[in-house]
C-alpha cells in the first residue's frame, strides 16, 4: 500500500529505462539519476525517494518489455507502466481485474470513488491491517490511484473506462507466464494461439 509517491511516473521511467538499456545494472542507474539529477528534482530526498520507486517498478519488467519500454509508442509505454504497477502492488492490481476489468465487460464504462471505498471495505475484511490505514491516507490511496488510471489513459477526467488497445508487440513483449498480465486492463481477453 505505499504506492503513494508519484502517479505513472512516465517521463521519469522513460529516463531511467534509457539508462538501463545503456548499463544493464541498475546500481549504475540509481548513481548516475541522483549524481547528475536526471529527474530534475529541487531535492536529492525526492529524488531518492522517485528513483526508488521506478526502479522497484522497472524491475518487474522483463528485457522484451524494458525494450519495449525505451522504443514503444507512447501508448505502449502507458500500459507497460500499469502492467509494472499492478506487478508491484497485488492491491493495485486485484482493482484492476476484480473492478475496472469486471465493470468493463458488464458495460458499465464508469469508475468512481465509491467503487474504490467498496472495494476497499471488501477487501479489509480479508485482510485486517487494511483497517489500521488512516482515512487521510486512504484517500490519498485512492487518488494516486486514480491519478495513474488516468495517465495510463485507461480512465478519462470524467471517470469514463477507456477500453484498452494492447498492440500485437506489447502481448508479444508481455512473457507468456505473464497472460495474467492483460487481465490489468479494461479489454475482453485476447484469443489464445495456436
Amino acid at each position: 500500500m505505499s504506492f503513494t509517491t508519484g502517479g505513472l511516473f512516465s517521463r521519469e521511467s522513460a529516463t531511467l529505462a534509457a539508462v538501463f538499456s545503456e548499463t544493464g545494472n541498475w546500481d549504475t542507474v540509481r548513481n548516475k539519476v541522483l549524481a547528475e539529477n536526471l529527474l530534475q528534482t529541487r531535492t536529492l530526498s525526492s529524488a531518492q525517494r522517485v528513483c526508488r520507486e521506478v526502479m522497484t517498478r522497472l524491475k518487474t519488467l522483463n528485457r522484451n518489455e524494458m525494450d519495449l519500454l525505451v522504443h514503444g509508442t507512447t501508448q505502449e509505454q502507458s500500459y507497460l507502466l500499469w502492467i509494472s504497477v499492478c506487478r508491484c502492488y497485488r492491491f493495485i492490481a486485484d482493482f484492476a481485474v476484480e473492478i475496472l476489468r469486471e465493470r468493463y465487460l458488464g458495460l458499465k464504462i464508469d469508475l468512481h470513488y465509491e467503487d474504490f471505498d467498496s472495494f476497499f471495505n471488501k477487501k479489509s475484511e480479508w485482510h485486517p491491517e487494511l483497517d489500521t490505514i488512516q482515512p487521510a491516507s486512504r484517500n490519498k490511496l485512492r487518488q494516486v490511484l486514480f491519478k495513474i488510471l488516468r495517465e495510463a489513459e485507461l480512465l478519462t477526467a470524467n471517470n469514463t473506462i477507456n477500453a484498452a488497445m494492447l498492440s500485437p508487440r506489447l502481448l508479444a513483449a508481455i512473457s507468456s507466464d505473464g497472460r495474467r498480465d492483460v487481465l490489468f486492463f479494461p479489454m475482453p481477453e485476447p484469443a489464445q494461439e495456436g
